[in-house]
């Protein structure tokens, strides 16, 4: 049996816009098949957003709500239900989910265990990155574009991988072999994330240390963020 997915369904801040046609359109056709769970925050404004955008009424005792109170408990049965062909669609009150918002256990496990995600249109691409990577990104820097030329890039590039605080950059689509290769020798025990041509046909989303991210990539020239997981040896001697 082919396993499922979980897909994060992104909604209008103001609830009172419509749903962006593309999202709409999955929400639609996962309507029409036997094996989609429905995942929302909270019942009032999920159901009262539900019925604005048309979607069948009969779904509404279907939904499922996902929350900072019981997402640690359902995450691991939601996984074991995606391995057994059922597909997740995730949203939140308004936004973009995951992202400072429930999820992110769900995200991280969908990795661990080799369950797709994938993400409706969102037009940022480092929040869509940062959401998608399963990465606690409650604190996190943007540090931009490396320096082109050595030995600035180098250092900057040493600094990026070395930093304890959840970073992430981006380089042009022309730089991403060089980018990893240049990671290669540096910190190679910590976890990344590669998001590349996001929202876009052949999107890519890989996750592991730099040499299992090189030796997954196909090599191609593409736009991407690439995001190191904070250190998480730090986070659990402060607690």
């Amino acid at each position: 049996m082919p396993k499922g997915k979980l897909t994060l369904i992104p909604t209008p801040l103001d609830n009172s816009l419509p749903l962006h046609p593309s999202n709409l359109k999955i929400l639609e056709e996962a309507c029409l098949k036997e094996n989609s769970i429905f995942l929302m925050e909270e019942p009032k404004t999920s159901r009262r957003r539900w019925i604005s955008w048309g979607l069948d009424r009969e779904f509404i005792d279907q939904f499922r709500y996902f929350n900072e109170h019981n997402q640690s408990k359902d995450s691991l049965e939601l996984i074991h239900e995606m391995k057994q062909g059922k597909n997740v669609f995730l949203m939140s009150d308004e936004g973009m989910p995951v992202f400072c918002d429930p999820g992110t256990e769900l995200v991280n496990l969908c990795h661990q265990e080799n369950v797709e995600v994938d993400c409706g249109v969102f037009c940022n691409s480092l929040i869509l990155a940062l959401s998608l990577s399963g990465f606690k990104v409650d604190k996190f820097s943007f540090l931009g574009f490396p320096p082109v030329k050595s030995p600035d890039r180098g250092n900057w590039l040493e600094k990026f991988s070395s930093s304890k605080d959840c970073v992430a950059l981006m380089d042009t689509a022309y730089r991403l072999n060089k980018t990893l290769e240049e990671l290669s020798g540096l910190n190679k025990h910590i976890q990344y994330f590669l998001g590349c041509d996001l929202n876009r046909e052949g999107q890519v989303l890989l996750r592991g240390n730099i040499d299992q991210l090189i030796k997954s990539y196909d090599g191609g020239k593409r736009d991407f963020v690439l995001i190191k997981q904070p250190h998480v040896g730090d986070r659990k001697k402060k607690r």
